[in-house]
């Protein structure tokens, strides 16, 4: 099949990387299923090109909602090609701040939702024999950063979205990760949540700057969404797609610093690592 024969299955097109991604595979003639909690926050996107598109009211912690899209998506176009995995929410507060049910709320989301889908997508993938699986990470789910603790752990993302690649790579299934840095899709407003329950010794310290400065850049970033898109539909349309793919500067040297000091780290311990198994 060509390449615009293709269907994409995008969540979490409302704002943000979901949108500009879906309207960038319409603009290149793929069929695209484009998925929000509210359907009627999409239509202006789907409008372009009614033949090759379809607008689905889609929340990623509703089972039924996802069968119920997916179902409709094979109906129509008779395949899904690619799944985009971008529904999420962030999550400002120190761990210790952090309110339980609302990074419960999170992970489902995040994780679990992400995961709902893609198990409703991977049995028609399996039966076609193709498929590309782009599941939306962040830098965060390489390293880490103060008052974002809950939300990089919802990046257990990382570690299945590695054992899923190696499961479905014999069925022609390529698995990507996207880890950008910050890019201008309101995550940082609209898209997250603020811990609400402040401990003053920690608001006072640079824990408390860190949340004040990352909630004050919102809308500054230095990422472009329009070009994490072209990044998203190069990766789909490459013979040999990436693992993991980092967007933007920050996102590079803030992976390159991680990786260069554990290096250094796993070199300085290594003859205590090197001497915890039995002797040969």
């Amino acid at each position: 099949m060509s390449q615009q024969e293709k269907v994409w299955f995008i969540t979490g097109c409302s704002t943000g990387f979901g949108r500009h991604i879906a309207e960038h595979a319409i603009d290149a003639g793929y069929k695209v299923v484009v998925t929000a909690r509210n359907v009627e926050q999409i239509q202006d996107i789907t409008a372009k090109s009614e033949e090759n598109t379809l607008a689905l009211s889609l929340d990623v912690t509703n089972q039924d909602q996802i069968n119920d899209a997916v179902a409709k998506t094979i109906e129509k176009f008779g395949r899904i090609d690619v799944l985009v995995n971008n529904a999420g929410i962030g999550y400002f507060g120190s761990v210790e701040e952090s309110v339980e049910e609302e990074t419960r709320k999170m992970f489902e989301i995040n994780f679990w939702g992400l995961m709902h889908v893609t198990n409703a997508v991977l049995p028609q993938m399996r039966s076609q024999k193709s498929g590309h699986i782009i599941n939306f990470s962040s830098i965060g789910g390489l390293t880490s950063f103060p008052t974002l603790g809950y939300y990089h752990a919802t990046y257990a993302v990382e570690g299945i979205s590695e054992s899923l690649a190696q499961e479905v790579a014999p069925f022609n299934i390529h698995v990507t990760l996207i880890e950008p840095s910050g890019f201008r899709t309101d995550w940082g407003g609209r898209s997250s949540v603020k811990t609400d329950t402040a401990i003053t010794e920690l608001k006072e310290s640079f824990v408390g700057q860190m949340l004040n400065a990352v909630q004050r850049g919102a809308g500054q970033e230095a990422g472009d969404p329009a070009k994490a898109a072209q990044a998203v539909i190069k990766v789909v349309e490459a013979d040999k797609p990436p693992l993991r793919l980092l967007l933007g500067e920050g996102a590079y040297k803030a992976a390159t610093y991680k990786i260069t000091n554990l290096l250094a780290s796993i070199e300085e311990w290594k003859e205590t690592t090197m001497n915890a198994d039995f002797k040969k």
